[in-house]
């Protein structure tokens, strides 16, 4: 289940980010811009389910990077990973603007690919 990272205010009053973890309930990371925050929110999304690691069968990496086309008008973004999460694979994409997140696969295409 995602969820269980979240991206926050650090609550220090430094006007920074932290990456929150609810199985805890206590920071994970502290003091990071909001870009950096993020990518460690999903960096621990691929080493954490609700309940502890990560079955490394649940993992598949995309190196390098490829380009994808997301179902929304099929805007493009990068895939550089794969988890499997409650049955259903998701795809961590960042599109253009640097936004990270995970997409499920129905909703990804390899760029380029035209509608049947």
């Amino acid at each position: 289940m995602l969820g269980r990272f979240t991206v926050r205010p650090s609550d220090d009053g430094s006007s920074t980010f932290g990456v929150w973890d609810g199985a805890v309930n206590g920071w994970r990371v502290t003091n990071l811009d909001r870009a950096a925050a993020e990518q460690m929110k999903t960096d621990l999304d691929l080493q954490f389910n609700a309940h502890g690691p990560r079955p490394a069968s649940d993992i598949r990496s995309v190196a390098p990077p490829q380009s994808v086309e997301l179902v929304t008008a099929w805007e493009p973004g990068e895939l550089d990973a794969w988890i499997r999460d409650d049955g259903q694979w998701l795809g961590r994409v960042r599109d253009r603007d640097g936004y990270i997140a995970w997409i499920p696969q129905s909703d990804l295409r390899p760029a380029g690919q035209e509608t049947p």
